[in-house]
């Protein structure tokens, strides 16, 4: 399970719209190593002046990789961290997560960054299984 769902947002969702806020409260507490990183990229992002900021170390746990994973691979949980830090997420593996500014998916950092031949540069053999 990816979210530590209230009976109150439970009972919120289910009778029709969701509170964004709640939803991110949730996500921040259900998955806290991957709601930190993004928000230490959004920070990084916002008080520099590089196109991108991205993370580049492994997490410590298969815990926290989960937690990282499953951010990701949410559109609804993705999306909310995006709107939340006014970023745009970008993903390669296990743990390469870079935070671009909004619009900057028509740059030609972002399609490199989320190019087919990054993907591929981006590989080791201990990432085989992450």
């Amino acid at each position: 399970m990816s979210l530590d769902v209230s009976p109150q947002l439970l009972a919120q969702a289910e009778a029709g719209d969701v509170d964004p806020a709640a939803f991110l409260d949730t996500v921040r507490t259900s998955l806290p190593y991957a709601y930190a990183m993004v928000a230490d990229l959004a920070q990084d992002l916002k008080s520099g002046t590089a196109e991108f900021a991205d993370n580049q170390v492994p997490p410590p746990s298969e815990a926290e990789r989960g937690q990282l994973l499953r951010a990701m691979a949410s559109d609804a949980i993705r999306g909310s961290l995006e709107r939340h830090f006014e970023i745009k997420l970008a993903f390669q593996n296990c743990h390469r997560v870079a935070a671009f500014r909004p619009g900057a998916e028509s740059t030609q950092t972002y399609t490199k960054f989320t190019s087919q031949r990054a993907q591929l540069l981006n590989q080791s053999p201990e990432f085989r299984d992450c």
